[in-house]
């Protein structure tokens, strides 16, 4: 009997010790799934055109070509910098959208020798003749009422 209770009490150790062992490889498996995943969302992140802070980086286009952003205005005397590069020279078609009406337009474009021009409506169509780093303002009328605060699509094609 006593002899019987020992092998038994081996059999469970070694079974819980070979438990343990595919526990580990398994939890292993799943924390590398994991990083592997927030890896590639970082990636997918990166190459999204988002609003960090007050500026846009236009780095990435969608199947029509065309670079778009949804960014947001959130003070009456908030701007919103849309940074690209214009590496040809070509024309620059821009256009905010916004869901309701609202005093919202291009204030100004800023050129690689750090010309500016400006102020413009909803819609923007100029001659980019330098290559280089462009920014777009984006931001309220001083001239107008009702400032708008809320979410915005910015879309340029080039």
């Amino acid at each position: 009997m006593k002899n019987l209770t020992l092998l038994f009490l081996c059999l469970f150790c070694l079974s819980c010790g070979k438990k343990e062992d595919k526990n580990n490889i398994t939890t292993k498996t799943l924390q590398d799934t994991f990083q592997q995943k927030k890896v590639a969302d970082t990636l997918l992140v990166s190459e999204k055109n988002i609003q960090t802070g007050d500026t846009i980086f236009m780095k990435s286009k969608n199947e029509n070509n065309i670079y778009t952003a949804e960014g947001s205005l959130n003070a009456t005397n908030s701007k919103v910098y849309i940074k690209f590069t214009n590496q040809d020279s070509k024309n620059l078609k821009a256009k905010i959208i916004i869901p309701e009406s609202g005093n919202i337009r291009f204030n100004q474009i800023i050129s690689p020798d750090k010309t500016s021009d400006g102020p413009f409506g909803f819609d923007l169509e100029t001659k980019m003749e330098q290559k280089g780093d462009y920014i777009l303002v984006i931001g309220h009328s001083q001239m107008a009422e009702n400032p708008y605060v809320g979410k915005f699509v910015v879309q340029l094609e080039m």
